[in-house]
């Protein structure tokens, strides 16, 4: 007697989420770093030019063209997205502990304060 295996089902539901997620993640990064090699080559600057082209690009620019001039400086080369993913946000628990003990002493200074009024107005 042969025994007969079930047809394999289809990946579950959150499998080829995973993997469309993964394409996706995949896609960006590859768009990323066209991105910043575009940055890092930048636009190439004529080195020859006449006086007569600078001036009617100068107020042909003004008219027509609406860009904003930037200039990116990349310390060392890195990659902008791999900066931002290496560092990791800092821990407040040393800040917070500090924002206690301020809390605190002023909590007691108002407390010494509101019972020297108290004492004496009072009497």
């Amino acid at each position: 007697m042969a025994m007969f295996r079930r047809p394999r089902r289809s990946s579950p539901p959150l499998r080829r989420k995973q993997q469309e997620i993964a394409r996706q993640e995949a896609e960006l990064h590859d768009k990323l770093d066209r991105l910043e090699r575009m940055v890092t080559k930048g636009r190439p600057i004529p080195q020859n030019r006449s006086p007569a082209q600078a001036a009617e690009e100068g107020i042909r620019g003004n008219k027509t063209t609406k860009q904003f001039q930037v200039s990116l400086a990349l310390d060392g080369g890195h990659s902008i997205g791999a900066s931002r993913r290496a560092k990791r946000p800092r821990s407040m628990r040393k800040e917070r502990r500090e924002g206690r003990i301020i809390f605190l002493l002023l909590l007691t200074a108002l407390a010494a304060a509101v019972m020297w009024l108290i004492s004496h107005l009072h009497s």
